[in-house]
């Protein structure tokens, strides 16, 4: 697989950020996830969680944002070199995540891991927090309007759900109704023949943009 057909992958936005505790060798690492959709909100993300664990040894730090290319940053936060904020990265590249931000707080426990031991630890802390995730994926839709007069819209709505298109709106007007429905570009023409059959040729359908769903990743 290329990478221009590596699928868009990210965390859910449903539930808002995750937090994750480990512990090793009396240290605890606490991992906070969050899905951004630049590079100015993962760095908003990382400065709210220094500044909620302020009296923590470390906050370190790893995100990426964005596609073809996607971005990347890690911090050690005076951890040594190479053994904090570059495992968590690896693990978000691992995972194929991309509009992600890990951040994981250290409070030290008195006992030092090594360098081997730092690695294992903080790549491990987000390990164990995406295993509590929910992972989709971002898919390009079309986003069509579809009309119907009023003696219909009901009816049609109602099968637009039960076929699992999803209606991003309602707008009721003096000449009919218009769901704004999306549908995944490569789907358009399947959509058009079946809204057809479904509305008997009496909806109209027009796409009116473009824009992005989440689906479920298994």
């Amino acid at each position: 697989m290329t990478a221009q057909q590596l699928p868009y992958l990210t965390l859910s936005a449903s539930g808002g950020p995750l937090l994750h505790e480990t512990e090793v060798k009396k240290s605890r690492f606490l991992c906070s996830l969050a899905r951004v959709e630049d590079e100015a909100q993962a760095q908003a993300f990382i400065a709210s969680v220094r500044k909620q664990y302020w009296d923590a040894r470390h906050n370190c730090t790893a995100f990426i944002v964005g596609d073809q290319p996607r971005r990347e940053r890690s911090n050690d936060d005076a951890e040594p070199a190479g053994t904090a904020g570059a495992p968590m990265l690896e693990v978000l590249r691992r995972r194929g995540l991309t509009d992600t931000v890990a951040v994981v707080t250290r409070y030290f426990g008195g006992v030092l891991l090594g360098a081997g031991g730092l690695v294992r630890a903080y790549g491990g802390a987000v390990s164990a927090a995406l295993g509590q995730a929910v992972v989709v994926e971002r898919r390009s839709v079309a986003l069509l309007a579809v009309t119907a007069d009023h003696t219909r819209a009901g009816r049609l709505e109602n099968d637009l759900r039960a076929a699992g298109h999803v209606v991003r709106q309602v707008e009721y007007t003096a000449e009919g109704v218009r769901f704004d429905v999306g549908v995944p570009d490569a789907d358009v023409p399947g959509f058009r023949e079946w809204l057809a059959a479904a509305s008997t040729g009496t909806a109209g359908v027009e796409r009116v943009g473009s824009d992005h769903m989440d689906v479920p990743w298994v």
